[in-house]
């Protein structure tokens, strides 16, 4: 029997030798292959799979276009993972075998000064295991797997009424949420603009409805999010490929602009349209990520005094809140799982995302 099996025996649970992972041997090489079932450390937890969320950093970490991730052969992505517990490392009280939980991508080394003041997704041992800054599917291996290992400290308990469909998006709106956080987080009575109706904004428009937003106003330009964004409490629709986005904006908010613009799309021209559709002393939001440098007219938002945030990830302990939203029925991820592969069938689902094949939101592999 072995150390990980003698862990999880109290619960009577039946851990392989060998487990199906997804590895990356290269830029494209993504290969379904046996692997040992990793061992819990000190401080960590074995977890067995339920089901592990895509997106488009995966596209990049697929590619081989993403920094300080474990050599190729070695490598098993997957960030937006959940499951249940299977065993305990040594030095673990706070789980039990059998838990159903939810992650946080990242774990700060604990160590250095951002850690000790809680900005642990900009931990200064980023991409070093060995210090013990530990992101999974990313500088760590993650959740394209039947088993994950993670340190407890980026770990929730998921209670009963929340799925683990659900849960899988719980990360996606700790870092909707984490933004708001940093830019303050209060927003009761103020008309907020949330940008690109993919997984992050949609979580979002969620979070900003349940902050007393007065008025949630959703930009994209696919029309079916834009109706699942209305369903989850967005307020008003802009489509940009119908109307001029700053334009209606701006109309709807009675020409001043909005107080907050959320921007979670990405797109290279978007932190230009935030800008123009803030209100003079909002505040801008960044929590995308972008193909490549952006333009903008600074000078605007000097002129207007407008304060830009930026956040990175899930951090500010915003993942354990946002459980918190979802036990309540206020934070809704199941309705944007779209699209189930089999973990075998990952090539395939990866197909999918890339193409948009079936306008899928939140593709889910399944071990």
């Amino acid at each position: 029997m072995t150390d990980t099996q003698t862990l999880a025996a109290a619960g009577d649970t039946a851990i392989p030798d060998v487990m199906r992972a997804a590895v990356l041997f290269g830029p494209g090489d993504l290969r379904v292959v046996d692997r040992p079932v990793p061992q819990p450390e000190r401080h960590q937890v074995l977890v067995r799979v339920a089901m592990c969320g895509t997106c488009a950093t995966d596209l990049k970490l697929v590619d081989g276009h993403f920094p300080q991730t474990p050599p190729f052969g070695e490598f098993t992505p997957g960030h937006e993972w959940t499951g249940t517990v299977a065993a305990l490392g040594e030095g673990v009280d706070e789980f039990a075998v059998g838990d159903r939980v939810c992650i946080e991508v990242h774990a700060g080394c604990g160590r250095c000064d951002n850690c000790l003041v809680g900005r642990y997704t900009a931990c200064l041992n980023y991409g070093r295991p060995a210090k013990g800054q530990r992101a999974s599917g990313i500088t760590v291996n993650g959740g394209f797997a039947e088993y994950a290992v993670h340190d407890i400290k980026a770990l929730y308990k998921l209670p009963d009424q929340v799925s683990f469909e659900d849960s899988v998006l719980i990360t996606t709106a700790g870092t909707g949420l984490y933004g708001i956080d940093v830019a303050g987080g209060y927003m009761a009575g103020q008309d907020v603009v949330v940008i690109g109706p993919g997984p992050v904004g949609l979580m979002t428009v969620q979070l900003c409805k349940q902050l007393a937003a007065r008025r949630v106003i959703l930009v994209g330009t696919r029309e079916a999010r834009l109706r699942l964004g209305a369903e989850l409490g967005a307020d008003e629709l802009v489509n940009v490929r119908e109307v001029d986005a700053v334009a209606r904006v701006r109309e709807l908010t009675g020409g001043d602009g909005a107080d907050w613009v959320i921007e979670s799309s990405g797109g290279s021209g978007v932190p230009q349209q935030c800008v123009e559709m803030t209100k003079r002393g909002g505040r801008i939001v960044f929590v995308a990520f972008y193909p490549g440098p952006v333009t903008m007219d600074l000078s605007a938002v000097v002129r207007n005094d407008i304060t830009m945030y930026t956040s990175r990830g899930e951090g500010g302990n915003n993942v354990k809140r946002a459980v918190a939203m979802a036990a309540t029925g206020k934070l809704r991820g199941a309705e944007l799982v779209t699209h189930r592969f089999p973990l075998e069938d990952i090539a395939e689902a990866f197909r999918v995302v890339r193409e948009r094949d079936g306008d899928p939101i939140k593709v889910v592999l399944v071990p």
